[in-house]
Formats: structure tokens, sequence, C-alpha cells
């Protein structure tokens, strides 16, 4: 299987670079599913129905979610309704969605979790124990990927070490940043720290420069805007094993509105 994961995807620019690249990715990568965060798609704080209807429109197969899932009201009117989206599984009990789901499409499976840290986040339930559960009740299945919501490098390079062996890939998305450290573990699952992310390439994590250099310099409240201006898009694709399910290949995306790197 040949899959394509997309960082968080950030406001209006971040939509505007899903648009300008997805063709030229499915060329690229030919990839068989296409996984996108988008927790950060609507004015960088959560999600709507339509904006979703548009990710998959544009190609995109299953959608992961994170911190800021609840950020926009729209959510409760669909989540329940949507097979392909999933947020943190470790949320608390009767929280409305998923946490995991099955993706299908081009005739391949695949099972996509959504954990979130817990390392200078909320106090969620655990996601080691959570990420168990779900990968014991996914063990039919040959192709697993999870997307691990955290803040803490460490929270999440322990996740990988964790699930080693027991998935075909575990990304790290939520500090916007992409990491320079994909690699395949020793039991054969892919492997990256942060995807990075799509939207505002001279903002600060996408969101206007002023405002949070204005918050670090006088600690006074202030009310975070997405960057407008250029994009930068990151991703990463991994080539997994028919047979075992393992990864073969890890490969990091970035595009640049003004230069294409790392094709």
């Amino acid at each position: 299987m040949r899959l394509v994961f997309i960082g968080d995807i950030v406001g209006s620019v971040g939509r505007k670079a899903m648009k300008l690249n997805m063709s030229r990715i499915k060329q690229t990568y030919r990839p068989d599913i296409i996984i996108a965060n988008a927790e950060n798609a609507a004015a960088g704080r959560g999600i709507t129905k339509q904006i979703a209807h548009d990710l998959f429109e544009m190609g995109v197969h299953g959608i992961t979610m994170g911190n800021h899932t609840w950020d926009n009201k729209d959510i409760f009117t669909f989540i329940d309704d949507e097979p392909r989206m999933v947020r943190p599984a470790n949320f608390p009990e009767g929280t409305p969605g998923r946490g995991m789901t099955t993706i299908k499409a081009n005739g391949k499976e695949l099972v996509i979790i959504n954990l979130q840290g817990r390392t200078f986040l909320p106090p969620l339930d655990c996601p080691f124990v959570k990420a168990d559960e779900l990968v014991q009740q996914s063990r039919k299945h040959k192709f697993v990927l999870v997307d691990f919501h955290a803040e803490a490098t460490s929270e999440k390079i322990a996740m990988g070490w964790h699930l080693d062996g027991r998935v075909s890939a575990v990304v790290g998305t939520h500090t916007h940043v992409q990491s320079n450290d994909e690699r395949i573990l020793p039991q054969g699952t892919g492997y990256v720290t942060d995807v990075g992310m799509v939207g505002p390439r001279d903002g600060i994590l996408g969101m206007e420069r002023e405002a949070v250099l204005r918050k670090f310099k006088t600690q006074l409240p202030v009310r975070f805007v997405v960057d407008e201006g250029k994009w930068h898009f990151h991703g990463v694709f991994f080539d997994l094993d028919e047979a075992t399910g393992r990864c073969k290949q890890v490969k990091l995306i970035r595009r640049d509105e003004d230069q294409v790197i790392m094709e």
C-alpha cells in the first residue's frame, strides 16, 4: 500500500495549498490512500461540514483531528455520521464521534487511530493504554496508521517505540513544524515525530506574527488569527509491504509556494 499523510491543514491558506498541490501529490506518489489532519482547517480552529466535504472532494480519504476538535460548533452536526473522520480516541467516554475507523479506497483497507498526548495538553485518558486497546481491536487488519496529536517530542517518540511492530506507521501532529527524523523502527513501523503543517509559511505556526510576538513580549491577552500570504505544504509518504503491513519506505513531503523541496 502506498500511503500519504498530510500535516495539520491551517485556515484558508492551508485549504488553498491543498487545492494547488493535491494533483501533484497524486501524480508523484501514486497513493492508494490519503489521510490528512484537519483540526485547524476552519480559521485555525476546528472544522466544518463543508470543509470536510471539500477535502474529500479533493481526494482525501480520511481526516484526523486533535485538541481543537470541538472549537467549531458545526462539528456536532455531522461527526457522528461521518465514518471517514476520527477524533482522539482517549477523549472521555461518551464524547461524540469515533477514535478509530477503517478507510477503504482503491481496493485497500487502512485502519486509522487518532490519539492525543497529555504532556502540556489537557489530561485526557492515557493514550498508551488506549493505543493498546485499539491496536488489539484492529489486529485482523494488516495496515494500521496512528496519528498521535501531541505537544512533547518525547511523548511522541515514546509512542513510536511503544507501537513498533504492531502498526504500520505512527505520525506525530500538532506542533506544525516538520521534524527531520523520519525512519523505519526496528520492528517495521514507519515513524516521524511531526509531519508539519499545510498553511501560511511566514506566520508563527500558521498564526499572524505580530500577535504571537506581542504575547511573548508582553504576556498580555491577544487574539490569534490565521496568517495570510504564501503557503507551505508538509506531508509524509509511506510504502507499506502488502504481505506484512510493515513499512518499506518513508519519505518526507515538503513543498513551498516559491519552490519545490525534496520531491
